[in-house]
């Protein structure tokens, strides 16, 4: 399983990485949404988890744009400012969960459990 991740924090990157490395996935993060487009261009993955709000770029601008050249990606929105108008512009994009902030390595396991049962 290839998994891209983009997130500002380090620390969110850092514990994304363990717990994603703990599972046997291989996970690429990211702290841009420039250097994940970047990445985007070079190889193809299976899930996309980007935060909303990132510098330079947001995330949903990012997620659109890889739902543009990676159509089978599933995505995945990190938000601390879960509000309607940026749920309903994620969906409309195609974006399959959101995980808001705070949240646990639990919720990302779940998160990812729905999107597999969804998608099936």
């Amino acid at each position: 399983m290839k998994i891209l991740l983009i997130d500002d924090d380090e620390w969110i990157r850092d514990s994304l990485s363990l717990f994603f490395e703990a599972e046997g996935c291989n996970l690429r993060a990211f702290e841009t949404a420039e250097e994940g487009m970047e990445a985007i261009k070079q190889q193809a993955y299976d899930i996309v988890i980007s935060d909303y709000k990132l510098p330079g770029m947001d995330g949903l601008e990012f997620l659109k744009r890889v739902k543009e050249k990676q159509p089978n990606a599933l995505e995945v929105l990190i938000t601390a400012y879960p509000n309607r108008e940026i749920l309903k512009e994620a969906k409309l994009i195609g974006v399959k969960q959101f995980i808001p902030k705070p949240f646990t390595s639990e919720d990302v396991e779940m998160s990812l459990v729905r999107i597999f049962e969804n998608s099936s």
